[in-house]
């Protein structure tokens, strides 16, 4: 009997403490405030009036209930979706009840009407209009998840790959048989990792062990035409990361820049933290006319989804060619397992 299929993406709450998230609930709001407003108003002069008198309650309401959710963020995602949807609502009504009765007691010259069922109402399917495109939007982006699941072991069971690497240990069985072994546990351990489930973040040191591994297996047949120049002094290793965004990385440096080259080059690879942000920096020679160039764009468009699905608009991907270099800038908020 077939196992059902499993979801490429878990549904779970935004994190509300994302300033992506945040702006995006914002102009949300008030974009629907201001559609109420003109639905309502009878004349258009009217629009601008009823909209300021909505928002004087509406925004304050939603920036306390923004700021409860971010403080119950860790509360909330050991909830199931089912019951953290529940929550957010029960939130939100208290939040816009508390400022709606605040609102009354402080300014008694303008009718604050005391919260009712329209409020209710109201509070319902504003915030279940936000989750559910949340929730959509998160269903959007993750076929990202398991395509790059795909992606990376079809370059890592690429036929020159594996030919290459099979090769170069045969060549190392009688000479230097413990070589040999290394290479093959090092093979070993980059297709469990690649087979594993890939949904969560996980610590840039172990993205560091996988690329070391994989430039060990590189450069049985590279040789010294391989140079790695490792910048990791002030690398956060416990920071979290999306999987396989580092190694993609380093392959397409030595595809890109080693590969086609018949002088040896250096693959730089700078990871600091720096402002409360991750960096990760990626450099290789730069072929212009080189044929390698094709494949680079389907990986970093890749990279780029993914990191929209777990960062939103704090992180950032650019790349750009300077002195012969081809360079690949990484910027993610440092999160921590307890953080």
């Amino acid at each position: 009997m077939p196992k059902p299929a499993v979801p490429d993406y878990p549904a779970q709450l935004p994190d509300f403490c994302n300033l992506g998230i945040t702006l995006r609930i914002l102009a949300g709001v008030e974009g629907l405030t201001l559609a109420a407003a003109w639905l309502r108003a009878d004349t258009l002069s009217n629009v601008w009036r009823l909209f300021v008198e909505q928002s004087v309650i509406v925004q304050p309401a939603l920036l306390v209930m923004l700021a409860l959710l971010c403080l119950g963020k860790p509360w909330l995602m050991r909830l199931s979706y089912k019951k953290g949807v529940i929550s957010v609502l029960l939130m939100a009504f208290a939040s816009h009840a508390m400022v709606k009765e605040l609102m009354a007691n402080l300014f008694a010259d303008i009718a604050v009407n005391s919260f009712g069922l329209r409020d209710v109402i109201n509070v319902f399917l504003l915030t279940g209009m936000l989750l559910g495109y949340f929730y959509l939007r998160g269903r959007a982006l993750s076929p990202a998840l398991s395509e790059a699941r795909l992606q990376a072991l079809q370059a890592r069971i690429r036929p020159h790959f594996l030919f290459n690497s099979l090769n170069a240990v045969l060549s190392l069985v009688r000479s230097e048989p413990r070589r040999a072994e290394q290479a093959l546990e090092n093979l070993a351990d980059l297709f469990r990792v690649l087979m594993a489930d890939n949904r969560q973040l996980v610590p840039l040191s172990s993205e560091v062990s996988l690329c070391k591994q994989y430039l060990e297996l590189e450069a049985l047949r590279l040789g010294e035409r391989l140079q790695v120049a490792w910048h990791i002094d002030k690398m956060p290793g416990e920071a979290l990361i999306p999987p396989l965004v580092l190694q993609p990385l380093v392959e397409n440096a030595v595809y890109h820049g080693i590969e086609p080259a018949s002088q040896p080059g250096e693959i730089s690879i700078n990871l600091y933290c720096s402002s409360g942000q991750v960096h990760l920096v990626i450099s290789n020679p730069y072929q212009r006319d080189g044929r390698h160039h094709g494949g680079n764009k389907m990986a970093l468009g890749n990279i780029k989804n993914r990191l929209m699905l777990h960062f939103d608009v704090e992180a950032s991907l650019k790349t750009q060619v300077r002195d012969a270099a081809y360079q690949v800038h990484i910027t993610l908020p440092y999160r921590t397992a307890t953080k």
